[in-house]
């Protein structure tokens, strides 16, 4: 799929590796539309980054936890920018816990922010894209999924689920000419919180890693533009970008 003139909806977009993502296409010349949950200055900055590299550009909030205002995203993304070719489900909640302190509540949010937001956007995307007109879906997902530990753990089984729903997704839209595939990713960045308190921490994690190092945004970015640009004769893959963590 060449990306000029084309329009992608990432959600999650307007800061860290979602912004990364955003710019990345941007630069091939793809409109954006930023979806965001509370980070309103950041999504304003980063549609003014993407407007600047000569592309459209536009932000709006909405609740991923509330099914009502998921419902919206879709048809407000079409009403700004007329058309959507590539959906990026990118974001997610990532809260510590594990199996014994993992809430009804908890489990309940990580699931409708990290799976069932990802099956309905998806859903409504399939359903506007004309019959036989090529769609790209890709999923951001977690390398830690091939073996599951007993950490962020409803996070981690949404993630789980959401593999599913992505291999599961590819099947049922490919006779519509729709591509759905993810990306895995392993210590890309630190979390918000561990960044702040200890990013010492973050970096010792690269002992653990065959490549001995942590990884980048644009490795993720470089994923995304061959799956979308490159390969579309792809679908139900999910590639890890790790540096090797899912080998070990």
């Amino acid at each position: 799929m060449k990306l000029t003139h084309k329009t992608a909806l990432i959600t999650g977009g307007a800061k860290r590796i979602g912004k990364a993502l955003a710019l990345g296409l941007a630069a091939e010349g793809c409109h954006i539309v930023v979806h965001y949950g509370r980070s309103a200055d950041d999504a304003a900055q980063t549609v003014a980054e993407i407007k600047a590299m000569g592309v459209d550009a536009w932000a709006f909030p909405a609740d991923l936890a509330d099914e009502a205002a998921v419902e919206t995203i879709i048809p407000q993304t079409l009403e700004l920018a007329g058309q959507l070719d590539i959906l990026l489900n990118n974001a997610s909640v990532f809260p510590s816990e594990n199996f014994l302190s993992t809430t009804s509540a908890s489990w309940e949010h990580n699931m409708m922010v990290n799976l069932k937001a990802p099956f309905l956007l998806s859903q409504a995307f399939a359903r506007q894209l004309p019959p036989g007109q090529p769609g790209k879906i890709i999923n951001l997902l977690d390398s830690d999924t091939l073996r599951p530990k007993n950490h962020h753990f409803s996070y981690t089984i949404s993630k789980v689920g959401l593999e599913g729903l992505t291999k599961a997704t590819a099947h049922a839209l490919a006779k519509h000419n729709i591509q759905v595939n993810g990306i895995a990713l392993g210590a890309i960045l630190a979390n918000a919180d561990l960044a702040d308190t200890n990013p010492a921490k973050f970096e010792q994690l690269a002992k653990r890693i065959p490549m001995q190092r942590t990884g980048d945004p644009q490795d993720i970015v470089q994923a995304l533009l061959y799956l979308v640009q490159g390969a579309d004769y792809v679908t139900g893959e999910i590639i890890q970008v790790n540096g090797g963590w899912h080998l070990v």
